[in-house]
């Protein structure tokens, strides 16, 4: 299961007293103190807040428990992605006092969009300004309407704030309106069965339990205990049936070895027998793992329902699938669109540290032209990176100002071919491309005969294209793009696959000047509050920093604006905006769309040796190899 939030919620204090509940810990830690369980990162004891996933296993009586701790500040959402692609349910969590936020509003949509089981805790029932029935309103108007109350509230608001029972009519009229049959049984006055309608509801992620209480004392933590016992369906995987398995997060041991968690759904593992991988992109291949983990315990065999260390897998990455491939769960969040040059004396050791965190995090990507770049999710994580370079490989470094990833689309449709012994062809390889525009991702089609082409030949052609379309016309990348491949050529003695990786960004860069391209900026959607009489201001400022307001919602003593905003000016407005609303602004900002850029279409600098001039990429290849 993971617990999942908006930053400053409380997720990380209800998971200490989980674990406290559970007897894995003698005391309750505090974020505010720095000593948490699941908070092991210096920076993270010292900001107060979850950077990376953490996994903690316990029984809560007879049920055995694997904790996914998630980040709550929207830098580090690649972290939640993750661990939501392995969950059987969910605990998400919302303060009483700030309520529903635009995080908790976009990780509800995921959890549904994902139909995984969740249960609510409102926390922080003991602090003033804590609120109930306007907080279930909200939480059912923005969030799911299929939100139960589960317990009331005393004295909220207050120390002393403790729970209430409710009457369980709201609930069964709720379940009722989701299955024809019990409402039969309702209607007609007959027995009912509401702890079972409500386990299989809430399995389907029809209906969300609603608890109250506070992790900072206890209250209402053995109400939600019983809540996840009772009502989150447990892993179902049967430990006869094939190996399925799924790797969502990588890190590094002391001496710097990958140490892959995984969790697995089906089957069993056992240490030093090889084991099928299915990458995220490329071929399946077989690596045997060194050694198995559980729990930080060596095993011999892992079997389904249990989350694994896995040791010796040198290629693995995140998101790879072990044993039988299953469908991919598609991005769940937006990719991120800001990027930062980064500067250290020791451009080699900077290179190869920041490889090593692109690792344990793919969505930071790292980029090596003049200049090595990464790309963000926003200024926070500028801090996280630069601590974890210094801390974990002794790298100082310095940032330049953040700017935003551009992409390109394509304009139409284009096409190239270059024959084997045509003139000009430097290698012993023949190629040919067809491009055009889709609404979404990459689409990599065979207009040729599988077999008229060596297996690893066909290999090499697909990782180079895609590897191509990393940078376009402008040196930005094509993501929503069909390639098809129209002709091979090769010679059965001479040629080899390092041939095609070489031909290919000549003739698929052809055809992607053939079709043209666009180039289109991200551009932010924004919620904004800030007190009514700063209201003229702020408006002004948004609409000078190119933004545009859709939504506004006035009281008289605050407002609420929604709109869009580009990402290149996101952060220049978000550093005035404290001076322009009294210090109580309140932004939230969440990727929207692309849009085309206005004016000349800003460029990138190329790390290929750019394939649209010949002599030049011929250089650049000479010179790398």
């Amino acid at each position: 299961m993971g617990i999942v939030a908006h930053v400053d919620a409380g997720k990380t204090s209800l998971t200490e007293r989980l674990l406290y509940a559970a007897g894995v810990i003698d005391r309750v830690g505090r974020v505010d103190d720095g000593n948490t369980q699941t908070d092991s990162m210096d920076l993270e004891r010292k900001r107060g807040i979850t950077i990376r996933s953490a996994v903690v296993s316990f029984a809560l009586g007879d049920l055995p428990v694997n904790l996914i701790d998630t980040p709550g500040h929207s830098d580090f959402i690649a972290e939640v992605e993750r661990a939501l692609s392995v969950l059987d349910g969910a605990v998400l969590v919302i303060s009483a006092v700030e309520g529903v936020q635009p995080q908790t509003r976009l990780l509800m949509r995921t959890l549904d969009r994902l139909r995984i089981p969740t249960l609510l805790f409102v926390n922080k029932i003991d602090r003033v300004g804590a609120r109930y029935d306007e907080l279930l309103a909200d939480i059912k108007r923005l969030l799911t309407p299929a939100a139960v109350p589960m317990v009331g509230v005393m004295d909220l608001g207050t120390r002393s704030a403790r729970l209430t029972a409710v009457d369980d009519e709201p609930l069964a009229e709720m379940l009722a309106e989701r299955n024809d049959d019990f409402l039969e049984r309702y209607l007609s006055g007959g027995a009912l069965d509401l702890a079972g309608e409500l386990r299989r509801q809430v399995a389907e992620a029809w209906v969300h339990p609603v608890y109250f209480g506070s992790a900072m004392t206890g209250v209402g933590v053995p109400e939600v205990i019983e809540g996840i016992r009772s009502w989150l369906p447990r892993a179902t995987g049967s430990t006869k049936d094939p190996l399925q398995a799924r790797v969502f997060k990588v890190d590094r041991g002391a001496a710097g070895q990958k140490i892959a968690l995984a969790r697995m759904f089906a089957g069993t593992l056992t240490a030093r027998s090889y084991v099928d991988v299915h990458p995220v992109d490329g071929a399946e291949y077989q690596a045997r793992p060194s050694a198995i983990e559980v729990s930080g315990r060596p095993v011999d065999r892992a079997e389904a329902g249990q989350i694994v260390a896995l040791r010796g897998l040198k290629s693995i990455r995140i998101g790879d699938q072990l044993g039988v491939r299953t469908k991919q769960v598609g991005r769940l969040f937006a990719p991120p669109t800001l990027e930062t040059v980064v500067s250290a004396r020791d451009r080699v050791k900077l290179f190869q540290a920041l490889t090593q965190l692109a690792e344990q995090d793919p969505l930071i990507r790292v980029r090596k032209a003049d200049d090595i770049t990464v790309s963000l999710y926003g200024e926070v994580q500028k801090e996280v990176i630069a601590s974890l370079l210094e801390t974990e490989y002794g790298v100082e470094v310095t940032f330049s100002e953040t700017t935003p990833i551009h992409v390109e689309r394509l304009d139409g449709e284009g096409d190239a071919v270059r024959e084997m012994m045509a003139p000009g062809n430097l290698w012993l390889a023949g190629v040919g491309f067809r491009v055009a525009p889709i609404a979404e991702g990459i689409e990599y089609n065979l207009m040729v005969e599988l077999g008229g082409l060596p297996r690893a030949f066909h290999t090499a052609i697909e990782e180079t294209v895609r590897l191509t379309l990393h940078q376009g016309l402008y040196g930005w990348e094509v993501p929503d793009i069909r390639v098809d491949l129209t002709h091979t050529a090769y010679d059965s003695v001479g040629t080899t696959a390092g041939d095609f990786r070489r031909l290919v960004p000549l003739v698929l860069l052809e055809a992607i000047a053939r079709a043209g391209t666009t180039v289109l900026e991200p551009v932010n959607h924004f919620e904004l509050d800030v007190p009514a009489d700063t209201v003229s201001r702020v408006l002004a400022h948004v609409a000078e920093h190119r933004g545009l307001v859709s939504q506004t919602a006035l009281t008289e003593t605050q407002a609420h604006l929604e709109g869009t905003i580009p990402a290149a000016t996101t952060h220049p407005f978000e550093s005035l905006l404290p001076a322009l609303s009294h210090g109580e602004g309140l932004l939230a900002t969440t990727f929207h769309t692309y849009q085309p850029v206005s004016g000349p279409a800003p460029t990138r600098p190329r790390t290929d040796g750019n394939p649209l001039n010949q002599k030049e990429y011929v250089l650049n290849l000479n010179r790398s190899s």
